[in-house]
């Protein structure tokens, strides 16, 4: 905890479990040991990084405000995970009743001869279990983000791999080959069903021309036979 004259500040880092592509989130608890209203502003070396709310306002006599520090999802890891980001939360003594809409950037400028108390805060970079779930966003009572992500990517690796295991063509070479076979022998019977189909239809015009009536019973019997087997064939 950092003590002052007018803000006990807890933590004195600002801690985040960083994870590429992802937003996290840090707090810091202010608290107004003083008599006094007192007025806050917080400053960072790298505002495009950071979402800071509120990043100004009023804490009575007495009271406690929270602050919430959102890191932006980044695409790089920073070299050996050290981070040289730092903040700045500047404290002055503000008239009684004010609040965050009577803050102005000058009541913070110590050339005016304003007293203004100052705390550092540097940033640190944490694995997520050194962390408790209210720090990091997203997190769910009980639970850890880092581990539900953890859960759903062994759930979605184990689908995949079933996936893979049931469509994939490389497990059974035997009866791809197998299959290959048929089909080349489906394809073969086929064309010579249709050869077959194509001849008779001749020969029975060329039987009804010459005899009107006379094709034998086992002619059609053959020719039946066939044209069923051509059929089942075709399917």
């Amino acid at each position: 905890m950092s003590t002052g004259e007018l803000m006990n500040i807890e933590p004195r880092e600002l801690k985040f479990a960083f994870e590429l592509k992802k937003q996290i989130s840090s707090s810091l608890t202010l608290f107004n040991k003083s008599d006094k209203h007192v007025a806050f502003k917080v400053k960072t070396t790298n505002p495009k990084k950071y979402c800071v709310r509120p990043n100004t306002g009023v804490v009575q006599p007495g009271s406690t405000c929270d602050i919430t520090v959102t890191m932006q999802a980044q695409k790089e890891a920073p070299p050996d995970m050290q981070c040289k980001d730092k903040f700045l939360l500047q404290s002055i003594v503000a008239s009684p009743g004010a609040d965050a809409k009577d803050i102005t950037p000058e009541m913070f400028s110590k050339e005016a001869g304003h007293v203004v108390e100052e705390c550092k805060l540097r940033v640190v970079y944490v694995a997520p279990s050194n962390l408790p779930s209210s720090v990091t966003e997203g997190s769910e009572e009980g639970s850890s983000p880092r581990a539900s992500n953890m859960d759903l990517g062994s759930r979605n690796q184990s689908e995949a791999s079933h996936r893979s295991f049931v469509d994939s063509p490389d497990k059974s070479p035997e009866v791809r080959t197998l299959m290959s076979k048929l089909n080349e022998e489906k394809t073969t019977a086929i064309q010579q069903g249709n050869k077959l189909r194509q001849e008779l239809e001749l020969l029975m015009h060329s039987s009804g021309t010459r005899s009107q009536g006379g094709v034998s019973v086992k002619f059609v019997a053959i020719v039946g036979l066939i044209s069923v087997l051509v059929g089942y064939l075709m399917k």
